[in-house]
């Protein structure tokens, strides 16, 4: 077992993971444009089926109009402390793959190669010294027609990245719940050779 951040896992895993955790608290540094494209850089090289490459990132740095409108994008309830993060991020996903013959093909994996190159964005910008928050709340419809979506890609979810601030920063309500959280036993989550998970 290993234990980090508050935080005790089953088995010796890496302390990285346990220090991974998704703030809400930033101190409003702006994260530069340099390491912005370090982090998506680092992100674009994540593995995936067939090297389709589906992912895509709309972002926005602190101090620019980019960013205030990625937070009109977000629900108020995440408006309320993300605009205090250094940069926002959009995780978008192209949907199919073109054929030899140029048709499109639905791409069962693109959520889940999508995945893999947003914990890549996770990952370096830990490395960096920065911390992610993923975010669901967010309009759906809004975020197409803002950020200029084509028929064919899914706007997966919204990021706020940023250096970690005081819990004293953000609302009341907030601040109370602002500590890494645990995560179910592994025995709920993993099963040899079949199926077995409930709800």
């Amino acid at each position: 077992m290993t234990s980090s951040n508050t935080r005790v896992s089953e088995f010796p895993i890496d302390a990285f993971f346990l220090d991974r955790w998704s703030p809400r608290a930033f101190t409003g540094e702006p994260v530069s444009r340099e390491t912005m494209l370090t982090i998506l850089d680092a992100a674009h090289w994540a593995p995936s089926s067939g090297n389709n490459q589906p992912w895509r990132f709309v972002y926005g740095l602190r101090g620019t109009p980019a960013f205030d409108v990625l937070l009109g994008i977000l629900t108020q309830g995440n408006q309320r402390w993300a605009k205090n993060a250094g940069a926002l991020l959009f995780v978008i996903s192209k949907t199919y793959r073109l054929t030899s013959t140029g048709e499109r093909r639905t791409a069962y994996t693109h959520s889940y190669d999508t995945g893999a190159a947003w914990f890549s964005v996770i990952c370096q910008a830990m490395k960096l010294g920065y911390h992610a928050h993923g975010m669901e709340g967010f309009d759906k419809e809004k975020a197409v027609e803002l950020l200029g979506i084509p028929d064919g890609y899914r706007v997966e979810a919204a990021a706020a990245i940023g250096k970690i601030g005081d819990r004293s920063l953000l609302p009341e309500d907030l601040a109370e719940r602002e500590r890494p959280n645990n995560r179910k036993p592994v025995a709920e989550i993993a099963f040899e050779g079949r199926f077995t998970g409930g709800a």
